[in-house]
C-alpha cells in the first residue's frame, strides 16, 4: 500500500460545491488505509470541529485548513471585473498558532475583504502566515493561472513571493491530474518551476465527492448553485469525474514521473499537529489603554452608576448588595466579560444604534443595572441575581441585550 494524504479537499461545507459528507470522509480515509486527511474548504472553517471531532473518534489525524481566495489587488479593492475572480490558495495549520492565524485569516476576508466572496490578501498572509503550510492551489491558484496565459516567469516571481512569505519548507507547488487538458499543458512548467526554485511539488486530487459515482450529486449542487438543470451547460461544471477521494496507488500512477510529489503528502501529515482544546472557557481579554487595574476599574464604574441611580449616600444595603455581585463576578472570572459587554453597549447607544433595556436574568444584575448594561433597577423590582450568576452555575451566563421594535396601531 503506498503512503499518500489527500490535502485538498472540500467537504459539505463547501456550500453547493462540496459533496462530501465529514463522517464518510473520515470512513473512505479509514477504508483506504490513510492515516491522515485534511478538510480545505472555500473560504470558511466552519466545518472544522466537527470534523476535527469525527477523524479523533476513528483514529484519523485531522488536519485542517481551507482554501482561501486571495484578492488580485488588495482586500479592500472591490470594483467589479477588476476584482471579482480571487485567486485560490490551500492552506493547512502545522500546529495550534497556525490554527489560530487561519481563523484570523478567515474571518478577515470576510470582515474586511468580503467582495462576492471572502477574501485575504498579501499584507494579512504575511501578517498571519506563521504556523501555516502554503499549496499553490488548482487551476484558479494564481502560479497555475500565470503558467496558463503563457507568463512562466510571473508564476516564477508568484512562487518565489509566497516562499519568502510563509518560509522554505513551507510552500509547494500543487500539482493535479484530472484529465483536463490544461492540467496537462502546465504539469511540465510545475516540474520546471520547481526543479529551477528548489520549492517541492505536492500531489492533490481536489477532492470534491467521496467516489467517482458521486460526480453526477456534485453537479446537482452546481446547478442549485448556479440556477441551472442537468440538461444545462453549467458554467462552473466541472470536466471530468476525477474530483474523488483516490488511493495512494491511484495517485502514484498519476504521478509516476514525480514520485516524491505524492510522497511529500505524508511528510506534510506529520508535520500538522493541531490539538483543539474542549471543556474550557476561553473568553476574550478586555484590555485597558491606560493599564489600570481591571476589577478596579469595574469597581469605580459600579460605583458612579450607584450615586447616579441611588444618590449620594445610597442604603447600606443597595451598597452590600452591590460588594457581594463584584465579589462573585470576580471569584468566577467575569469581570473581562461584564467590561465587554459594557464597552459596546456604551458605544452602541453613544452612536443611536438600538439596543434592548435588558431582559431574563441578567436584569436582575445591579452591577449591570449601575453600568449601564441593562435599564431595569433590580431594586426595585426585587430581581434576583443569583439567577444570572452563582458560584454553583456551570453554563455560561449571557446578557439579553437585543432591540425590539414594537408597531402600535391606532
Amino acid at each position: 500500500m503506498i503512503d499518500f494524504v489527500h490535502l485538498h479537499l472540500h467537504s459539505e461545507y463547501s456550500l453547493l460545491d462540496g459533496a462530501c459528507r465529514i463522517k464518510d470522509i473520515v470512513n473512505n480515509a479509514v477504508r483506504l488505509g490513510q492515516s491522515s486527511v485534511a478538510v480545505t474548504d472555500h473560504g470558511v472553517m466552519y466545518g472544522a470541529v466537527d470534523f476535527f471531532n469525527e477523524a479523533k473518534k476513528a483514529g484519523i489525524k485531522p488536519i485542517i485548513g481551507c482554501e482561501v481566495y486571495v484578492a488580485r489587488r488588495t482586500r479592500h479593492d472591490k470594483v467589479h471585473k477588476h476584482d471579482s475572480s480571487p485567486y485560490h490558495l490551500v492552506l493547512l495549520c502545522e500546529n495550534n498558532t497556525g490554527y489560530h492565524n487561519l481563523m484570523k485569516l478567515v474571518s478577515e476576508g470576510f470582515i474586511s475583504g468580503f467582495y462576492n466572496k471572502p477574501r485575504v490578501d498579501t499584507d494579512l498572509l504575511e501578517k498571519y502566515h506563521e504556523g501555516l503550510i502554503c499549496l499553490s492551489a488548482c487551476l484558479a491558484g494564481e502560479v497555475a493561472v500565470n503558467l496558463s496565459e503563457g507568463n512562466y516567469e510571473a508564476a516564477k516571481k508568484t512562487a518565489l513571493s509566497y516562499r519568502k512569505i510563509f518560509g522554505e519548507k513551507n510552500y509547494y507547488l500543487e500539482i493535479q491530474n484530472h484529465g483536463i487538458p490544461e492540467q496537462s499543458r502546465i504539469i511540465p512548467h510545475l516540474i520546471r518551476l520547481s526543479a529551477e526554485t528548489g520549492i517541492p511539488l505536492i500531489a492533490t486530487n481536489d477532492v470534491h465527492y467521496i467516489s467517482k459515482e458521486d460526480a453526477r450529486l456534485q453537479k446537482v449542487l452546481l446547478c442549485i448553485q448556479t440556477g441551472t438543470t442537468l440538461e444545462e451547460p453549467a458554467a462552473v461544471a466541472f470536466p471530468t469525474d476525477e474530483f474523488y477521494m483516490k488511493s495512494g496507488e491511484q495517485m502514484m500512477k498519476l504521478f509516476s514521473s514525480v514520485p516524491e510529489a505524492v510522497l511529500n503528502t505524508v511528510k506534510i501529515a506529520e508535520r500538522c499537529n493541531v490539538d483543539i482544546e474542549f471543556g474550557r472557557k476561553l473568553l476574550p481579554e478586555y484590555r485597558l489603554s491606560s493599564g489600570e487595574d481591571k476589577l478596579l476599574f469595574f469597581k469605580k464604574i459600579c460605583y458612579e452608576g450607584m450615586k447616579k441611580h441611588y444618590g449620594s449616600n445610597p442604603p447600606q444595603s443597595i451598597i452590600d448588595r452591590m460588594e457581594y455581585e463584584i465579589s462573585v463576578i470576580s471569584s468566577m472570572g467575569y469581570v473581562d466579560y461584564y467590561l465587554i459587554v459594557w464597552d459596546f453597549i456604551k458605544y452602541a447607544r453613544e452612536n443611536d444604534i438600538p439596543v434592548g433595556p435588558g431582559r431574563g436574568s441578567g436584569a436582575g444584575s445591579l452591577c449591570a443595572y449601575c453600568i449601564g448594561i441593562t435599564l431595569i433597577d433590580p431594586i426595585k423590582y426585587n430581581l434576583i441575581f443569583e439567577r444570572f450568576l452563582n458560584p454553583q452555575r456551570v453554563s455560561m451566563p449571557d446578557f439579553d441585550i437585543g432591540a425590539r421594535r414594537f408597531l402600535t396601531v391606532a
